[in-house]
């Protein structure tokens, strides 16, 4: 869990910094890819779960893991890559056509779904996991309401039950996603400043999103951690190469 916080908030943060300082983004451009994140899968795809699957045919869709991952893919790519789509339109006019501005919102949008659901969780759980070791975990069930307890003590277990080699696959995931991230950055950003033929890139990355989320809620509980992770990855690495073969198209000398 240590390795995870450090390295779950370092990476993004170096790969950012890295960007700005080596090959001269623009850091306004890394903070807007951050907050469209925030925005729209934070705020607004939040808002659209408690709307559905609170609603009268939430219990269906939660019920049934095909309609769960088709609509919980669905709704990631279709709310991510138009909060992506937006910004690069409205918020992106003075960037040049080159890939750079791409993979600048692809590192402050996809660094900061790794930072804020993974490298801040991780350290949430260490904070949980010194509880545990010594024995204060009292303090925790006093502080909440007497129905949450429950879940408090299922989160306490899964701290002391799972192994380490789980959680590194966790970090794994997220290495995955960040790739993924940087891909589809570049395939907005191409159906953004070539317009015309080009805008389907927009409705692809949407698709692409969804079928990788909902191909992992699929699979994750009929094959092992390890594989799905393989196939996460081949997925991510063949956006990423897609991505880099379009990205010739913007300015062939980059």
């Amino acid at each position: 869990m240590c390795v995870n916080a450090f390295l779950g908030i370092a990476v993004p943060a170096a790969l950012a910094l890295y960007l700005v300082r080596k090959h001269h983004a623009k850091s306004s451009t890394v903070v807007i890819g951050a907050a469209t994140f925030f925005l729209f899968a934070l705020v607004l795809e939040s808002i659209l779960h408690q709307v559905v699957l609170k609603g009268p045919h939430g219990s269906a869709i939660t019920g049934n893991k095909y309609w769960y991952a088709l609509y919980g893919g669905l709704a990631a790519g279709l709310f991510e890559e138009t909060g992506r789509f937006l910004s690069m339109k409205f918020l992106m006019k003075k960037e040049p056509s080159t890939p750079l501005p791409a993979l600048a919102y692809g590192a402050g949008h996809g660094g900061a779904e790794m930072i804020l659901l993974f490298g801040l969780t991780m350290i949430s759980n260490l904070v949980m996991a010194i509880l545990i070791n010594t024995g204060q975990t009292e303090m925790l069930f006093a502080k909440i309401p007497v129905d949450a307890g429950a879940q408090l003590q299922a989160q306490l277990d899964q701290l002391q039950n799972v192994a380490a080699g789980s959680w590194l696959i966790g970090l794994w995931e997220r290495f995955s996603a960040l790739i993924l991230h940087l891909g589809l950055s570049v395939l907005v950003w191409m159906a953004v400043r070539k317009g015309g033929k080009w805008l389907w890139l927009f409705p692809a990355a949407i698709l692409l999103h969804a079928l990788v989320d909902a191909g992992a809620v699929l699979l994750q509980k009929s094959v092992g951690m390890i594989p799905l992770e393989l196939i996460v990855t081949s997925e991510a690495l063949a956006v990423a190469a897609i991505a880099f073969l379009l990205a010739k198209k913007l300015r062939p000398e980059t």
